[in-house]
């Protein structure tokens, strides 16, 4: 009896075949921004604009640390 003529293919060895396509697809074609798992980090400028959206700063030292942060 000759196992590797052709009509042996469909059994574990095509298992194995399906099994390693999902494994590359998933490795390759996952997106790597997956909502709540990774953040995205702020900006000096967003985090400023944040600080006075808040109430933390007045409009005056806002005003002075943006220009700061536009200079460099």
């Amino acid at each position: 009896m000759d196992l590797y003529n052709g009509y042996n293919f469909g059994g574990m060895h095509l298992i194995w075949w399906m099994i390693w396509m999902v494994f590359i697809f998933w490795v390759f074609f996952t997106p790597w921004y997956i909502p709540g798992n990774r953040r995205n980090r702020d900006s000096p400028l967003g985090i400023l604009r944040k600080r006075y959206a808040s109430g933390e700063i007045t409009k005056e030292q806002y005003l002075e640390q943006k220009k700061v942060l536009e200079t460099n």
